[in-house]
């Protein structure tokens, strides 16, 4: 997750300085958004066949081709070619962190402990570090360019993961699930209502986030902070990536808190299912308003830069609340027996919502601003909370669930 979110802020802020536009930096984040679709939908088919050892290590492996692949890239070359080819690579690196984060993920389920709310407390605490770092990744990337330029730094984050790779091999303990071979490909769709329902909800609360923070909010805040020099372009660099990484930071921060603000060793499905239905509605409103402080202000200002930033930082503590519940609830709804599959179809809408976000950045954001960024996302955020209202408290408790 460091090398996904440094790669994604190293990709996205070099090719701006290139002077790629808005669309263009949308479309090379588009194919790792269908890797990731394609990539949850059968990965865990292929976890249940081959085993969640084997899909992790497949991640993890392909991230450090990725990289070394990303390394050859020519700055000279045609825009054109250049779009392709690293769309490719960021094709390949979604692959590779979909099967790792659905292997994660999955083992949690498994080896997690189930009374008193043990599984809602290990799912938050994976998801939140999990981001913690990702958002980590961010500042890295950022700093990385500016101080190593991109293809050291893009070689040196390859070093890194290879070792993480080996160290995976030679120490990962035993105790994640086997080869299932009798899984079939037809498994990999629920039939399960509240699945359904909350996958759905997944599509439109990831595509709300995408809509602005993958090419809105960055390169609005590089139009406001660069002043086109190269000392201005490496300083308004590390502010931007500071600013994703404390936002995806704070994020993992909330989400790992989570259980304990809903005191979840006392609360069962329903009432969790309640919640998080109230908290999907509270989060329209912050991208509603933003969007119209900043119609009604007309050009950037010092005031409403700061108001953005913290803004959104509301905006990512609610975020990560809502994520978090989706998380538990995901792996409350799903059995034992097929819980690689429900959660690759979870996050496939997870990725396919990320999709639709990525491509509406870079869109919304040439047409309409930062505004209309904003606007779209609180209109896809009313559309997550009238998905979590179909969801149903199954016939039984959460414990007897895990």
């Amino acid at each position: 997750m460091l090398t996904d979110g440094a790669l994604r802020m190293l990709v996205l802020l070099h090719f701006h300085a290139l002077g790629f536009t808005p669309v263009q930096l949308a479309y090379l984040f588009v194919l790792y958004e269908v890797a990731g679709i394609v990539t949850n939908i059968s990965a865990g088919w292929i976890a249940a066949r081959f085993g969640l050892t084997a899909t992790l290590y497949a991640g993890l492996g392909l991230q450090v081709l990725a990289l070394l692949a990303l390394s050859t890239l020519d700055p000279a070359g045609a825009a054109a070619s250049s779009v392709l080819f690293v769309m490719a690579v960021q094709g390949a690196s979604g692959v590779a962190k979909d099967l790792s984060k659905m292997s994660a993920k999955s083992a949690v389920k498994l080896l997690a402990p189930s009374a008193q709310g043990g599984l809602f407390r290990w799912v938050a605490v994976l998801t939140g570090s999990k981001n913690a770092v990702k958002g980590l990744g961010f500042l890295l990337g950022a700093a990385l360019l500016a101080v190593l330029g991109f293809v050291p730094a893009v070689l040196a984050m390859a070093a890194v993961l290879f070792a993480v790779l080996l160290a995976a091999v030679l120490f990962l303990p035993q105790g994640l699930p086997g080869v299932r071979r009798a899984a079939k490909v037809r498994e990999v769709f629920s039939q399960d209502a509240n699945i359904n329902w909350l996958s759905l909800a997944r599509v439109f609360l990831f595509g709300a986030r995408d809509v602005w923070f993958v090419v809105g909010i960055p390169i609005y805040f590089y139009s406001v902070l660069s002043d086109g020099s190269v000392e201005g372009n490496r300083a308004a660099f590390f502010m931007i990536g500071s600013f994703m990484a404390l936002w995806i930071m704070l994020y993992g921060a909330v989400q790992a808190a989570t259980p304990r603000l809903f005191s979840a060793r006392t609360k069962d499905d329903a009432q969790i299912i309640a919640q998080a239905g109230k908290w999907s509605l509270a989060l329209c409103c912050i991208p509603a308003v933003l969007a119209l402080l900043v119609l009604w202000a007309g050009s950037p200002a010092p005031w409403l830069t700061v108001t953005l930033v913290c803004g959104l930082l509301v905006f990512g503590a609610l975020f990560a609340v809502n994520s978090a519940l989706h998380s538990y609830l995901i792996l409350s709804f799903s059995s034992g027996d097929r819980v690689t599959l429900d959660v690759g179809f979870y996050y496939m809408a997870n990725a396919a919502g990320r999709l639709l976000g990525t491509l509406l950045s870079g869109l919304c954001y040439q047409i309409g601003g930062v505004a209309l960024c904003l606007a779209v996302a609180a209109i896809m955020l009313v559309v997550n909370a009238a998905s979590m209202t179909r969801l149903r408290a199954p016939g039984r408790d959460r414990a007897a669930a895990v």
